[in-house]
């Protein structure tokens, strides 16, 4: 048994060695913390807040610096001045995606990795195809804003049943986010007691509660141990399999209703794309990247527009004073019988500012998505070679002291000037930056302007317990932050 531990101990250093010499022979990557042996730094980083642990590490090793998960190395950049100079100014170079080895096994036989792990040419046609969607077809027949607008109604009166009773809030955000994707995707929208609708939420939440797991960022690490400790990934792959059924049925019923003149939906875009492709030597529009990418699509649209609602909510409870000014502006702006819309927002400095002030505060992904660099690059006169993993601190740019004066404190004040007006900040990177930002970011905003204003447009918000006692810390904060639990009462106005 010590004989081959003490085997497995010299490999591990020499195969360390090995990659510090090949990289010192093309120059070197950013300073770090000195990795163990096959462990790398795991010990220093903790994978319940991994984002602290980079604050930290930052502290001793500046803005650039490199972090070793297992025996993978991961350069790190921290603040605005990095990240912009990498993400904005070196965009191309920094363009890449890096696919985790849960994500790899996940997709294994399915083609490319979707729009969130694709790159060069895939990916561009992937976005393409998506933004297309948005611009040219909306929601069905609607455009993107009538969509919302209606599933703001929707949530209202969903709401209204509540009957002014304490409600944990959390199932009917997530409906309300679920039906704008699902009309986007499939071109119609759910009742939020439709069996299959509810199931298909079920199965998402599950699969992305699972993804964001600690045990799954060790895995991550350490892929070995999806092989000897696979219960986790077990079920992690039963619910993909169960969304990718899911999404066949859909586009079966699509291809036996396709008209390729008359494109309904997300669904109907791919298929024409597909029909486009045949003779094509280099094949991106396949069913297997077709799954994959609906996949993504709900994950990224629909978790974390939800988590933000929620946590707004709980926010706004907890700073009654900020709540009373949006409403204040909703009716002088808007009234209480006319449905907000994007034209208002020009006109709602405080209403906007709010928004913005959410997501800087809350910060939902701490990280981001793990960028790569897709050739060898010399930054700041560090050599990072091609495919190394790039994790980017947008905590450090969203909670910057010297942009927002008293960071950890939730105030729409960070986001207006002097005269009350509405103030851009380029340190405004919820969505990230660069080629790689969000491409449902138009989306986005425009769904938490318009949910948030109808709500307090509607309603009077009251908590269970005294807003100074109300405690906004995020239950996890790993890979996502996510808001606590909590209940309040929608009071009709």
């Amino acid at each position: 048994m010590y004989p081959v531990l003490l085997l497995v101990f010299c490999l591990s250093c020499w195969l360390l060695l090995s990659r510090r010499k090949q990289n010192a022979s093309k120059g070197k990557l950013p300073p770090g913390p000195t990795p163990l042996p096959i462990i790398g730094n795991i010990l220093q980083i903790d994978v319940k807040n991994i984002s602290q642990s980079l604050s930290n590490l930052s502290k001793v090793y500046g803005p650039v610096f490199t972090v070793y998960f297992g025996m993978k190395p991961a350069v790190v950049l921290y603040g605005y001045e990095a990240v912009k100079e990498a993400l904005v100014g070196l965009g191309e170079e920094f363009a890449g995606r890096s696919a985790s080895p849960v994500t790899k096994k996940l997709n294994k036989g399915h083609g490319r990795f979707g729009i969130a792990y694709s790159v060069g040419k895939t990916w561009k046609e992937l976005r393409s195809c998506y933004l297309m969607t948005l611009r040219s077809f909306g929601m069905g027949k609607r455009s993107i804003e009538d969509g919302i607008q209606e599933e703001a109604h929707c949530l209202v009166e969903e709401l209204r049943k509540t009957n002014a009773s304490l409600c944990d809030p959390t199932f009917t955000l997530g409906c309300a986010s679920f039906n704008v994707i699902c009309s986007i995707i499939f071109q119609n929208r759910f009742d939020y007691t439709d069996q299959d609708f509810l199931k298909l939420i079920e199965k998402i939440n599950e699969f992305i509660a699972i993804l964001s797991s600690p045990w799954i960022q060790l895995c991550n690490s350490f892929p070995i141990l999806l092989d000897y400790y696979p219960g986790n990934f077990s079920k992690l792959y039963q619910n993909f399999s169960y969304l990718k059924s899911y999404f066949m049925e859909k586009v079966a019923e699509h291809q036996e209703s396709l008209d390729i003149d008359n494109p309904r939906d997300f669904i109907d875009c791919f298929l024409i794309k597909m029909e486009q492709e045949k003779q094509s030597q280099e094949l991106i529009f396949t069913f297997g990247n077709l799954m994959i990418t609906l996949t993504d699509l709900f994950i990224a649209g629909t978790q974390t527009t939800s988590a933000t609602l929620k946590y707004a909510l709980l926010l706004l409870l907890k700073h009654p004073d900020v709540t009373a000014k949006a409403q204040e502006e909703i009716e002088r702006v808007i009234g209480r019988h006319r449905s907000p819309c994007m034209q208002d927002r020009s006109n709602m400095p405080y209403m906007d500012a709010l928004v913005h002030e959410v997501q800087r505060f809350i910060d939902i992904a701490p990280n981001s998505v793990p960028h790569a660099v897709t050739r060898d690059v010399k930054f700041r006169n560090y050599f990072i070679p091609k495919g190394t993993m790039i994790l980017t601190s947008l905590t450090s740019i969203l909670h910057d002291d010297k942009e927002f004066p008293n960071p950890k404190v939730f105030d729409p004040g960070h986001f207006l000037d002097k005269n009350g007006k509405f103030k851009k900040s380029d340190h405004f990177m919820a969505f990230s930056a660069g080629k790689r930002a969000c491409t449902g970011e138009s989306l986005g905003r425009m769904e938490l302007f318009l949910f948030l204003t109808t709500i307090l447009q509607n309603f009077t918000l009251k908590s269970e317990i005294d807003p100074k006692d109300i405690d906004t810390t995020a239950t996890a904060s790993g890979v996502a932050r996510v808001p606590p639990n909590y209940k309040l009462c929608f009071i009709p106005v």
